[in-house]
């Protein structure tokens, strides 16, 4: 006997596949990535752009990957465990580039003249022993995470300019290790992004002795990078990505960087910011670090390959990385606009 259907019936189901259907395609609608990140203020663009929506508006549903130091997340993102990263170019991240793994496709923070930049400290002991310029580092002890790392890169650039030869550098391996042993005067001086440089001197735990856009002007302190896979063949993701983060960096810049737009702007930024930055002090105490942490992350993601073929350089002149590798297998250029 065949089942009675009425048009009520019909319509019930009718409707019940259509929710489901609508269900499916909303749950199929964004792509989930996961995006490599440092807990710094040098950070924020991905965080504006996560906390105001952008990701989602360009498809994209984002879960951050905290690390802490470059080395780490070069290694997750060649692996695939995370999709894209911004952090600074470091040795082993080049040479994962050689073997085929990663692409730099943009540019996030740099140095700018008129901009605060990355600070030289001293220790308090070394600078009351008359560690008060650069230029006063021989035979003194420098912190970095890693062998290969920016720190290195930096500390090798003073030394250069300085003329010095017996710079002795200290490798940490993470950024708080560092602060603890600069705290400590374990270590005599070290280089550092503003947010944490001028924390760390207001405590009189540290003094500023130098500025890094001094010895490197226009420096591409990080970059947006992702896997060689990703580059090539998740095109339409790749530019989301960085459309998402574009709009992240301007809204930063207008407010704690340009500050056209606003003291409430400003506040509302770095509220936002406190969210992933010194979240473990209350906001009144975290909010002048941030604030004072503010450096120009590149209007569009545009990337200085000026500062990053010099990198390149010198990472190959240290025999950190092989010599054959050419900046046409470290970045993929047909994403932002190269300077």
């Amino acid at each position: 006997m065949e089942p009675f259907v009425t048009r009520r019936t019909m319509l019930a189901g009718a409707a019940a596949v259509s929710l489901i259907v609508s269900a499916a395609a909303t749950a199929h609608a964004a792509t989930a990535i996961d995006v490599g990140a440092l807990r710094l203020v040098s950070h924020a663009p991905s965080f504006v752009a996560q906390e105001r929506g952008y990701f989602a508006e360009e498809g994209l549903d984002v879960t951050f990957r905290f690390f802490e130091a470059a080395q780490p997340m070069a290694v997750a993102i060649a692996s695939g465990d995370v999709d894209y990263g911004v952090t600074a170019i470091s040795g082993g991240l080049v040479s994962l580039a050689e073997k085929g793994a990663i692409k730099v496709i943009g540019g996030a923070l740099q140095e700018e003249k008129g901009i605060d930049g990355q600070m030289v400290l001293a220790s308090d002991e070394a600078f009351a022993a008359g560690l008060d310029h650069p230029s006063k580092l021989g035979g003194h002890t420098f912190g970095m995470t890693t062998a290969g790392s920016s720190f290195h890169y930096m500390a090798a650039k003073i030394a250069q300019a300085e003329g010095l030869d017996d710079l002795e550098l200290k490798p940490l391996q993470q950024v708080g290790a560092i602060i603890g042993a600069l705290k400590s005067n374990q270590i005599d001086a070290w280089a550092i992004v503003p947010h944490i440089a001028k924390a760390l001197v207001a405590s009189g735990a540290a003094h500023e002795i130098g500025r890094i856009a001094d010895y490197l002007p226009d420096y591409q302190v990080t970059t947006i990078f992702t896997s060689a896979e990703n580059a090539a063949d998740e095109r339409e993701t790749t530019v989301a990505f960085l459309r998402a983060f574009a709009k992240g960096a301007a809204d930063f810049n207008a407010a704690l960087v340009d500050r056209t737009a606003g003291e409430k702007a400003a506040d509302e930024m770095v509220a936002l910011i406190h969210g992933y930055v010194y979240s473990d002090k209350p906001l009144e105490e975290a909010a002048p670090s941030i604030r004072n942490g503010a450096m120009r992350s590149n209007e569009g993601a545009a990337l200085n390959l000026t500062s990053v073929r010099d990198q390149l350089d010198w990472f190959k002149a240290e025999g950190l990385v092989k010599p054959g590798i050419t900046i046409e297998t470290l970045v993929d250029d047909t994403y932002v606009e190269i300077r």
